[in-house]
């Protein structure tokens, strides 16, 4: 029985509960929030102990045990170097940090203490996800050669967020969010997916803007932003987030022979397709319908759909407690979650400014058996 503390009770917490839920052989030991309220009402919920101090869960936890880090993007940093001292693993909630040095010193006195420091989000080791990673690197629709990735979230200022809650009754933190930014919250969605099919990014053009000036009071912080990635092995991606534009959740992968695509980046069981490039007389076409993927067999654990989302937020927290007890690098851990961090970043902080040399280098993800 493996053993995992929480850190940072609020809304995105009850979606690591339920995804915790489906793992029998992870046993919760308690969760810690500043905010006394707000721990007891999620320890209550979920029946499971809460730590009074920060100090008390690390306490708690053995040395082969897990921290999930599910605090506020402004707190990822210290309570990662807090764990990092105490001699525990770390799963961290995206970003690694907010600043880059930082998340290379994170990284490297993880290595420096023997230990494993990796990065949200889980959906990289999804069902649809690593489906379309082995696809795209197995040439069924050719080379790879340009990928369309899209992040597009509706115009969330007008949708009902006061109104927003989790499972234990934790508003949804819509202050934060904006104040984050969708870049920072969201970016990594695909971000993660694309390293995980071509590995290092070298370069990065990227813009990013405020085009919402007043979002329930909260301004200054990009709520858009584009960036095109020049991949070390070839292929080219563009990547859009936003929270102005409708609902577009796609990832199209266009090689010699057609493309691949999922529609919705927040379901792990979306249905990855082929559509096949052929010509009839003198038109060049895409297959309309394509030829769905399927695992070789049984994947993960799926979850309900919570909103806009049917995510098993626990797939990187159970991937990473197998590579503990097994001796071996987490798949997000290390490079991966470092280059990511780094990625993200650079489109968040773009501006107006344009390209950017990304130092950080990751390779490839191994798939997973199923895949």
């Amino acid at each position: 029985m493996s053993a995992v503390v929480l850190v940072g009770c609020g809304f995105v917490a009850d979606l690591y509960m339920a995804g915790l839920a489906t793992f029998p052989n992870i046993r919760v030991l308690g969760a810690y929030d500043r905010d006394s309220a707000r721990r007891t009402a999620f320890a209550a919920h979920w029946q499971i102990p809460a730590f009074d101090t920060l100090d008390q869960a690390l306490t708690a936890l053995p040395g082969d045990g897990l921290l999930l880090n599910l605090t506020n993007p402004t707190a990822h940093g210290e309570i990662n170097r807090a764990a990092l001292e105490a001699g525990k693993h770390v799963f961290c909630e995206k970003p690694l940090s907010l600043d880059l040095a930082e998340a290379q010193n994170l990284i490297a006195k993880a290595d420096d203490k023997n230990l494993q420091l990796a990065s949200a989000p889980s959906s990289v080791l999804s069902e649809a996800a690593q489906i379309l990673i082995k696809a795209a690197t197995s040439g069924i629709a050719g080379t790879p050669r340009l990928i369309y990735a899209e992040l597009d979230d509706g115009y969330i200022p007008q949708a009902p967020v006061e109104d927003w809650r989790s499972a234990s009754g934790a508003p949804w933190p819509y202050i934060d969010e904006f104040q984050t930014g969708c870049t920072l919250e969201h970016a990594g969605y695909y971000l993660s997916w694309l390293i995980a099919m071509f590995g290092s990014v070298t370069r990065v053009v990227a813009a990013s803007a405020e085009v919402l000036p007043d979002k329930h009071g909260v301004s200054g912080t990009p709520d858009f932003s584009v960036a095109t990635l020049f991949f070390e092995t070839g292929p080219v991606a563009r990547l859009t987030c936003s929270i102005a534009a409708p609902h577009d959740h796609r990832i199209r992968v266009i090689g010699d022979d057609g493309y691949l695509e999922v529609k919705e980046a927040w379901d792990n069981a979306a249905p990855v397709k082929f559509h096949r490039r052929f010509r009839i007389r003198r038109r060049l076409l895409e297959h309309p319908l394509g030829k769905r993927l399927r695992p070789k067999g049984k994947t993960h654990p799926k979850v309900g759909r919570t909103g806009a989302a049917a995510m098993n937020f626990a797939l990187g927290p159970a991937e990473m407690i197998d590579a503990i007890a097994a001796h071996r690098p987490s798949r997000l851990a290390g490079d991966f979650a470092l280059h990511l961090t780094e990625l993200t970043l650079a489109i968040q902080s773009a501006g107006t400014t344009g390209a950017t040399r990304i130092t950080s280098r990751c390779s490839p993800m191994e798939p997973m058996p199923w895949a």
